[in-house]
């Protein structure tokens, strides 16, 4: 059976990119254990913001491409760290996949107008560490982990900008740790209209993490969600 992920040998790297590690490992998974559920959805238009070194936008492009349906899906990755943008082309072009790779931090260009409600999945790395704010948004390596008071700066900040993005049938997949306060996340979700589930949880000698997936549901204040996607209530 062909690989339905990236190779690492073939995942490239520069001093100043976020090497694939757990959490990458972590939103993979996620995505394998979803895979079902991903191809019954047929996704059209799917991003990943805050790429790195390409692993994960690559190996959902692999997992999706061993099917004839995916054949049409447009694939976007964005990172604002120059480096991680020629890193992630040169991975994708190793594993012989394309995606648009453009150096974006989204919530400020022209790629948010021409995506507008067209985004089928998203999948966001955020940098989550909790640090000094005056950390947030530097230059290099630092922009992938660097993620303000609680980790919540540019998590906060990126909310409202998929939920523009996300088509309607739109799926959100988001790496945190348990220093961002997941819980309170599904809550500002839930008030965009959001149902929410963790997918995959672990820990790690250093931290606790989540991946948790975000779908709309317009039956969110009446009842339970319908997805019962693999994974446990947010």
């Amino acid at each position: 059976m062909p690989s339905r992920m990236a190779q690492i040998r073939l995942v490239s790297g520069h001093p100043e990119v976020y090497e694939p590690c757990d959490d990458s490992f972590a939103l993979v998974d996620a995505l394998l254990a979803d895979r079902k559920n991903l191809l019954e959805h047929q996704p059209v238009f799917c991003m990943e913001v805050g790429c790195g070194s390409g692993y994960v936008i690559t190996s959902r492009a692999i997992m999706l491409k061993q099917e004839d349906s995916a054949a049409s899906v447009s694939y976007f990755a964005t990172d604002i760290n120059p480096h991680a943008v020629r890193v992630t082309s040169e991975t994708l072009k190793a594993h012989t996949v394309h995606a648009e790779v453009l150096c974006d931090n989204i919530a400020s260009s022209g790629l948010e107008k021409r995506l507008w409600g067209k985004v089928d999945v998203m999948v966001v790395n955020p940098p989550y560490v909790p640090t000094p704010e005056d950390e947030v948004g530097r230059e290099g390596i630092a922009s992938a982990w660097a993620g303000g008071e609680n980790g919540r700066t540019v998590i906060d900040k990126i909310l409202p900008v998929a939920d523009k993005l996300l088509s309607s049938k739109g799926w959100l997949y988001m790496a945190t740790l348990a220093a961002n306060d997941p819980s309170q996340i599904c809550l500002v979700m839930k008030e965009k209209g959001y149902a929410s589930r963790i997918i995959v949880q672990r820990s790690t000698e250093e931290e606790s993490l989540h991946v948790i997936k975000f779908w709309r549901d317009p039956d969110l204040q009446v009842g339970e969600p319908k997805d019962r996607s693999n994974g446990n209530p947010c």
